[in-house]
């Protein structure tokens, strides 16, 4: 992480992690949050990718350490599940903690000519 360890000491755009904020890696970590345990097809679905895409996606996050990808069978038919692990959990908690504040900047700035502040 680029933004040391003190939020207040730097912008909060820069303490945002670069693997957890791209759009689709930050979707896959939300629902993986909401889920004990995500099926790839319903990632490739909620998110509209490709599985060329996602695999990719994934393959940056498990090698962050972010995420746990099993692969198994269901039936008969191959399947891969998806996990949150605890350092994915910290980081997606830190990413959303690093946008309030990024949030909080934005709706407290008045700006000249804006009367609904």
């Amino acid at each position: 992480m680029t933004g040391g360890t003190d939020p207040t000491a730097t912008h909060p755009a820069l303490g945002l992690d670069d693997v957890v904020h791209q759009r689709v890696r930050l979707g896959i970590l939300t629902i993986a949050h909401e889920a004990r345990r995500v099926e790839f097809g319903y990632l490739r679905t909620e998110l509209d990718l490709t599985a060329g895409n996602l695999s990719k996606h994934l393959s940056v996050l498990e090698e962050g350490g972010l995420i746990a990808v099993e692969k198994g069978y269901e039936g008969r038919r191959g399947r891969t599940w998806v996990t949150l692990t605890p350092a994915g959990a910290s980081a997606l908690a830190d990413e959303i903690r690093r946008l309030k504040l990024l949030i909080a900047r934005v709706e407290t700035t008045a700006r000249p000519g804006d009367a609904s502040r």
